[in-house]
Order: C-alpha cells, then sequence, then structure tokens
C-alpha cells in the first residue's frame, strides 16, 4: 500500500477584488494547503486566479516556510504520518488474508468463535440463524406496526432528500408525525431517501411500544440478554433510504425483519482515507466518490453484502459503513455483546473543509 504523500489541487477560495491583501483567512488556507502536499506553485496560481496580488502571495508563501508555528507543525505531522503508516501497513496485512473481501455469512457460531475471530478479530459478520425463533419475523409488517401503534405519535426524520448533509443535520430533519400516516407515507411513496425512521427514534424506549420488544426471541450466549432493552433500536421506511458513511462507537448488531439492506465497509484502519474531518462521519459517497476532491480514497477495500430477512449483521468495533434499503425495510438494532462496550474516540470537529 503507497503512503507516499501526493501533491493534491489546492482546496478553493472565494475571489476577492484584484489587489487585495492577503487576511488571515487566506494565510491559514496556504498552511493548511501546505501541510496538505500542494506545492507552492500549484498554490500561487490558485492564489493569482482567485483575485489576490501575485507578488504578495509569493511573499507569504515564502515567509511560510521560515514560520516557526509552521515548522512546529511539521514536526507533528511526522508523527501523524508515522501513525498513518503503521495502520496502513497492517491494512495491507489484513487485506492479505485469503477470503477479505468477503463478508461470511455464518451459522450455528459457538461463542467461542463468535468471539474470538468477530470480536477479538474484528471482522463483519452475517449471521443466518440469530433470529430463527422470534415472532417478529412472522408478525411484524407495515399493517401490523399500523394496527398495534398507529394511533401513538413518533419522531422521524423528513425532508432529507434536498440537503447533501441530512445525516450531519439530523436534528434539523426531526418531525413528530402519528405512525399511522407515517406508515401509509411509506406504503405509497415509492423508493425514496426522503423520510426514515431510525433509532434515534428511541421508540422502544416507551412502554406503550413495549409489544414490539416482546416479538423479539431468544439471543445467543454471546449477547448479554439482561441490557436488551436499553440498548436496542427500531428502524422502519422506504426502499431507497441511506445511512450515509459513518462509524458507530460501539459494537452492535443489526436484524433485518423485513426487507433488504445493502451493507458497505471499510476498515477501521483506512480511517487516514476516507477523509473524516467531522465527528464519526466522512463526505464520502461510496456509490458516487468524488476522487478529484478525496483521491485517497481511490485505495479504500470497500466490504459489500446484502442482508436478507432474518440475518443479522455484526458491526465490529470501528468499522466504517454505508446502509442502503434495498426494500421497504423493517430492522432491530441492539448493541448488547457479552463483553465491556463503551469506547472513547476524540473526534475531529472541523466544518469547513
Amino acid at each position: 500500500m503507497n503512503t507516499k504523500l501526493t501533491s493534491p489541487a489546492p482546496r478553493p477560495r472565494p475571489v476577492v477584488p484584484v489587489g487585495r491583501p492577503l487576511d488571515d483567512g487566506w494565510r491559514q488556507w496556504v498552511a493548511e494547503n501546505r501541510l496538505r502536499g500542494c506545492t507552492p506553485e500549484s498554490m500561487l496560481g490558485t492564489m493569482t486566479a482567485s483575485g489576490l496580488d501575485p507578488q504578495a502571495s509569493m511573499a507569504v508563501l515564502n515567509e511560510l516556510e521560515r514560520n516557526p508555528v509552521y515548522l512546529a507543525a511539521l514536526r507533528h505531522q511526522q508523527l501523524l504520518r508515522k501513525l498513518e503508516s503503521v495502520v496502513a501497513n497492517l491494512q495491507t496485512l489484513w487485506q492479505s488474508a485469503p477470503g477479505y473481501a468477503v463478508v461470511e455469512k455464518r451459522e450455528h457460531l459457538s461463542r467461542d468463535e463468535f468471539m474470538e475471530r468477530y470480536v477479538y478479530g474484528c471482522r463483519p459478520v452475517v449471521i443466518t440463524g440469530l433470529a430463527r425463533d422470534w415472532p417478529a419475523l412472522r408478525r411484524w409488517s407495515p399493517q401490523d406496526l399500523k394496527q398495534r401503534f398507529g394511533h401513538l405519535e413518533v419522531e422521524v426524520q423528513a425532508e432529507r432528500q434536498a440537503d447533501p448533509q441530512y445525516e450531519l443535520n439530523k436534528l434539523q430533519h426531526r418531525r413528530r408525525v402519528r405512525l399511522g400516516d407515517f406508515v401509509d407515507q411509506v406504503l405509497v411513496s415509492g423508493p425514496t431517501n426522503d423520510h426514515y425512521l431510525t433509532a434515534n427514534n428511541e421508540l422502544l424506549r416507551r412502554p406503550e411500544f413495549a409489544p414490539l420488544l416482546q416479538d423479539i426471541g431468544t439471543l445467543p450466549d454471546y449477547c448479554d440478554a439482561s441490557q436488551l432493552a436499553n440498548s436496542c433500536s427500531f428502524w422502519f421506511g422506504p426502499a431507497g433510504t441511506v445511512t450515509p458513511l459513518h462509524h458507530d462507537t460501539l459494537m452492535l448488531f443489526h436484524t433485518q425483519v423485513v426487507g433488504r439492506k445493502r451493507w458497505r465497509f471499510i476498515s477501521p484502519l483506512e480511517t487516514p482515507r476516507v477523509y473524516n474531518y467531522y465527528d464519526v462521519y466522512s463526505p464520502v459517497d461510496i456509490d458516487r466518490p468524488d476522487l478529484h476532491r478525496y483521491p485517497e480514497f481511490g485505495q479504500v477495500k470497500v466490504l459489500d453484502v446484502v442482508v436478507e430477512p432474518g440475518e443479522t449483521v455484526f458491526l465490529p468495533l470501528g468499522w466504517w459503513h454505508q446502509v442502503s434499503s434495498l426494500d421497504l425495510s423493517m430492522s432491530f438494532s441492539f448493541s448488547n455483546p457479552a463483553v465491556p462496550n463503551s469506547f472513547s474516540y476524540r473526534n475531529p470537529d472541523i466544518r469547513n473543509w
């Protein structure tokens, strides 16, 4: 795996009137792009094309190379590059394993094998028999949901389609609706990403939705059944919903009850290549990756699997994933593996890259 720094195109800046002096925003832009590996020549071209004075721009570029703050940043960058090379080499080793690119579908997993191969081994897997005795598999449907709970209000996400950052802005897309009305909307809308009842609703914490939990049958011995009620979520939406590329901060299981979902996985060791500027999100759309803006993503290995009704995904710690509903979908997720499942991340908070 090649970890050599490339010389990317400088990030754009707004065009300014000719001759305008370089403000602090431009000086920060110069430092950031230089640290990204952009050449002074490419940066000068961008600056002059934006209306900045060529001589003043060149002076700022020359000053940067002697700036003690920039020199200190270069030292810290060396430490970051070492860490990136370590995870890149480990990813190379992971990818060399036979079958790395295949998300296995397994049945009758023992606790020992599940823990060793998938929890501690940090590998995604689809478990085919986990929900075999769940009443939900025989009962759940949009009509059943409406009949039993249609009079209750729930929180959904709406008007997502017009917002490219609908997941980051999910609080702005919250709407309170009667569940029966939402079921009708899903049934008539056809494939769309515009509305979705997601885990953020937390309706399973409400006593009036307890019958849904009663539809969940036995759990394998590698789950802590005593923690189920406090660690589960319900999902319902049309075909076409997309949960964009992100990673969770814990391990979880996600069972398809109605419909199919397509899961794409990316190793946590590929984090430097998914441009994680903010929180747990990546701006890259796996379906339409902008390799001009995000060139390192071109080296990422994506694992792909379709999860059928009755199958359960195990999401190991830190794996990036993008999930698409191929059909009208009802799902149940739970985060109660029989091991400690609380972890701390130092997430970035860069909102303007």
